[in-house]
């Protein structure tokens, strides 16, 4: 899975302008105006070898593929799925490598101008939104090619208001959390189950002279993790659900509970998290100065190849008995189509392949931290990492995509980045951030 870089990306290019005019900020707003002057074209500007005409399709045989693989370990993953899929589909494409960042700043500019026939992209609220905007291609009929491979999770979660289908998921990772076995067999750590263990074993790890829980916000997601896993442990997966979909009150003591929860839990976090990346963090429990880390199996990609053996994680713990800790997170990411792709056949045996099993082991040899959507993928050479991974997934009873994927873009990204980090700066004040959270659900989510 590659997850964003800055809190940028969800501003201004991620929800059309009828919306984004409703429930935008003052400086969203202002972001917003600026890529309406002309800022699409970076999509193509940006790319390696970046098709013509801001990313659209080239014509006659040759297919136009979008991605937002970014990091080293996708990149190489990328090349070597397109390479495949030329081969077993025998078809011409056109790669446009572009920043993470930069394609996440833009989709929407990029989608309503010429955008690629194929482009990456992501699950749940994220996908409808989009197709339910008119912004993206029906697929339907290549999922009557590659249905019987997918679960019937996977099936929903790319499946829009319609009851259509325009994603083709491919890879997923849980968010769990992370850290060195070989750390812990040296300081004779155990995995804790509940959280009253994890407070002992951070307390421990800060005598011990570690950094308990490595932790960072300055792209503006990771804080949204830790609220989700609090949320389904104290409220149950069920409120956290109703919750990201505007059903339930921010203001109530349910949720208030959350936040008191992770403010006792602040101590033992990373200082200063607003000034570092989730890769800078995840530094510190590569070198063993940080204990733990909360996050999605992407952190496999920060580790030398030699020590992914040494990866390991716990769920995140029990807090209340009567909820339990089946509830797990894990993002589903994917493929789309453009809604007018210049060369629709081709695109869709693109997405036929990316929808194969034989995709799906191409890009788990390569990048060890993610875990194949089709169920027929091979998985004898996956890790102990992977393996867990699946069977981690496989065995909960309920699974959340990430609060920037199960709730609006524009709520995500206007409210729920810049409270996260006010409440991080100052966590005194919960009541008159819950106040003003549920008075901004109010507006957008009457949009």
């Amino acid at each position: 899975m590659t997850r964003p870089s800055t809190q940028d990306e969800y501003l201004a290019g991620l929800v059309p302008d009828s919306v984004r005019a409703t429930s935008f900020s003052r400086r969203g707003l202002l972001r917003g105006s600026l890529l309406a002057a002309g800022i699409p074209a970076l999509l193509a500007a940006c790319g390696d070898g970046g098709a013509a005409g801001g990313g659209g399709g080239g014509g006659g045989a040759q297919v136009t593929l979008g991605s937002n693989f970014s990091d080293p370990v996708p990149v190489k993953t990328m090349d070597a799925m397109v390479a495949a899929a030329q081969k077993a589909q025998s078809i011409s494409i056109k790669l446009n490598k572009v920043d993470h960042t930069t394609f996440q700043n833009n989709i929407n500019n990029y989608l309503q101008g010429s955008p690629d026939d194929v482009f990456s992209w992501f699950s749940g609220y994220r996908m409808q939104f989009f197709a339910s905007q008119g912004l993206a291609g029906d697929i339907s009929d290549v999922w009557s090619t590659i249905g019987a491979d997918y679960t019937d999770a996977f099936k929903k979660a790319s499946t829009g208001e319609d009851g259509k289908q325009y994603l083709v998921p491919t890879t997923y990772g849980p968010w769990a959390v992370f850290y060195r076995k070989s750390l812990f067999a040296e300081r004779g750590y155990q995995a804790p189950t509940t959280l009253d263990e994890m407070t002992a074993l951070a307390t421990q790890m800060q005598t011990d002279g570690l950094v308990p829980i490595a932790f960072a916000d300055k792209e503006g997601w990771p804080a949204m993790g830790t609220f989700d896993q609090l949320n389904m442990r104290i409220n149950g997966y069920q409120f956290h659900v109703d919750l990201m979909a505007g059903k339930e009150a921010w203001t109530d003591p349910k949720v208030k509970q959350v936040f008191d929860t992770w403010r006792g839990l602040l101590p033992f976090h990373q200082a200063d998290s607003l000034g570092r990346t989730w890769q800078e963090a995840a530094t510190g429990v590569v070198n063993k100065t940080s204990g733990m880390m909360l996050i999605g199996s992407f952190i496999g990609q920060q580790f030398p190849d030699a020590d992914q053996d040494d990866i390991d994680f716990f769920n995140f713990p029990e807090v209340d008995p009567a909820v339990g800790a089946d509830a797990v997170e894990a993002p589903l990411d994917g493929f789309m189509m453009s809604k007018r792709p210049r060369n629709e056949d081709g695109a869709k045996k693109l997405l036929t392949f990316f929808g194969s099993p034989e995709n799906g082991t191409v890009q788990t040899t390569i990048d060890p931290s993610a875990i194949a959507a089709n169920t027929k993928s091979d998985q004898s050479k996956y890790t102990a990492l992977q393996l867990k991974c699946a069977e981690f997934v496989s065995s909960a009873k309920s699974i959340s995509q990430f609060m920037d994927r199960d709730t609006r873009p524009d709520f995500a990204s206007t409210v729920m980045i810049p409270s996260l980090q006010s409440f991080l700066q100052n966590p005194a004040d919960v009541d008159g951030l819950l106040t003003s959270i549920e008075s901004q659900k109010k507006s957008i989510f009457a949009s």
